[in-house]
């Protein structure tokens, strides 16, 4: 190659525009910068620079504390390629030093079974924590440093998929979270009627379940005969985490409507012998992989015990969310394991000219009046069982909500036919809905009973499942 092809090509290779993107460490390495790069070289430097200075140890909590808040501040206003050149600093910047990591490793494996075995792990432990966490920890130090990693987390998880150099960061902050949000830090409070508006407004905001559509339908959840629970951390006092609507009734809830009615009579919670809840939400989405569900739904039965001691039975009405798509891809297997007189009832069904399927089932209000006889209504029941009773996938139940309630050791007590009449209910499950029973007695069995693979049900439920050959039995439903 000659001198001047060599320029060229270092030139050439510095100049805006030219060649592949380039990674973190490139830039940071670089003089200029390139089109579509949020930060030039320099500045990126100087990024790097400022979360250095957070976590100098020179300087105290409280002095990084203050850096941190500076580093939000800007944060506020940067465009989001620029918080995206933070977040990608923040991974692949703040890391443990490979080789420290190393030796200690191997100095634990030398004193495994000797006296200095302790002291070797407490070595290596040290040697593995990246500085990365302790960066996030400096960050939690000022007022509204929780919040601000919380919602940064939120925005991280939106481009997680997109560039996996995300991950290290996305892991040190839903480990970090496991801890500062453990239940011991939690509060249980309720919310009502007579709560600040600030935070009523906080429920119709989140709701995630059933949609609050004005000030009368929450004034009704939160009723005399409803209760409404949340969990709050004391560094977001004004800010539910997680949040239960609870029905008080004397009967199990099969139908939606009713406790969504705002002008429904009031139920004698005197006579109440029953709880639903019928309406769980997370608010935070930056505390994705963080569970508060199963030790929310655990204190507030108790609460709600202490206050009703005649409550016997605690279940919920939920929704189906993954049942009309997971039938749509899984239709003809299931009609498969229909009998030969279902398949025969339920095609004429469907030829009639009086009720074709493809307008029932477009339909929700002809959906809601098909009889109890229908042969459509029966199949799609059966389907519905078959889906909460053996749609499991590497051995968690496939339907969320019900891996949610089933993993908390509830059992699926009853599925209830045009349950929610709403185009959400419809759109997912054809307005079918079910009751996770929670058995105070036997909520280890059941989780016990789903570790090996078998999904707890009711013997009503279990009446309803289609029984699949022998040789279908070995494949999970997907």
């Amino acid at each position: 190659m000659t001198t001047a092809r060599w320029i060229s090509g270092k030139v050439s290779g510095m100049l805006p525009g030219a060649g592949p993107q380039r990674s973190v460490q490139e830039r940071l390495d670089a003089t200029l910068g390139r089109p579509g790069e949020a930060h030039s070289p320099r500045a990126l430097r100087r990024l790097l620079a400022q979360l250095r200075a957070i976590v100098d140890p020179q300087v105290s909590e409280v002095e990084g504390g203050r850096r941190a808040q500076d580093l939000a501040d800007w944060y506020a206003t940067a465009e989001p390629a620029q918080r995206q050149d933070l977040w990608l600093l923040m991974s692949e910047q703040f890391v443990a030093d490979p080789q420290v990591a190393r030796a200690a490793q191997a100095e634990l494996a030398a004193a495994l079974g000797t006296e200095d075995q302790a002291a070797a792990e407490v070595r290596f432990r040290r040697a593995t924590v990246s500085p990365r966490r302790r960066l996030l920890q400096r960050i939690s130090a000022f007022d509204q440093g929780i919040r601000f990693l919380v919602d940064m987390r939120a925005e991280v998880l939106g481009r997680l998929k997109a560039d996996k150099r995300l991950q290290a960061l996305d892991v040190e902050m839903e480990y970090l979270f496991s801890t500062w949000f453990d239940v011991g830090f939690l509060e249980l409070r309720r919310i009502s009627w007579d709560s600040p508006a600030s935070l009523i407004e906080k429920l119709i905001k989140y709701e995630a379940v059933h949609d609050i559509k004005s000030w009368a339908d929450v004034k009704n959840r939160l009723d005399s005969d409803r209760r409404c629970y949340g969990f709050f951390h004391p560094r977001l006092p004004d800010e539910p985490l997680i949040f239960v609507e609870v029905a008080l009734m004397d009967h199990l809830a099969d139908s939606i409507g009713p406790l969504l009615d705002e002008s429904a009579d009031l139920a004698d919670i005197t006579r109440a012998s029953t709880a639903i809840f019928y309406s769980i939400s997370n608010t935070q989405t930056g505390l994705r992989g963080v569970s508060f569900g199963d030790s929310l739904i655990k204190r507030v039965v108790e609460t709600l015990k202490a206050e009703f001691p005649r409550l016997k039975t605690f279940a919920t009405l939920s929704p189906i969310p993954g049942f009309r798509g997971w039938l749509a891809r899984n239709l003809e297997p299931m009609l498969a394991l229909l009998d030969a007189k279902a398949r025969a009832s339920l095609a004429q069904a469907l030829r009639s000219e009086a009720a074709p399927a493809d307008q029932v089932l477009a339909n929700p209000e002809r959906v809601a009046q098909l009889p109890e006889s229908s042969p459509v209504r029966i199949a799609l029941t059966r389907f519905a069982a078959h889906y909460l009773a053996q749609g499991m996938h590497q051995g968690r139940p496939i339907d969320a909500v019900a891996r949610f309630h089933l993993g908390n050791g509830a059992r699926v007590e009853r599925i209830h036919w045009a349950a929610d009449a709403s185009p959400k209910g419809h759109k997912q499950s054809f307005g079918l809905m079910v009751n996770y029973l929670y058995d105070l007695k036997k909520l280890d069995r059941h989780r016990s009973q789903l570790a090996q693979g078998r999904i707890p049900v009711s013997s009503a439920v279990a009446a309803l499942q289609l029984q699949a050959p022998k040789e279908a039995n070995q494949k999970e439903t997907r």
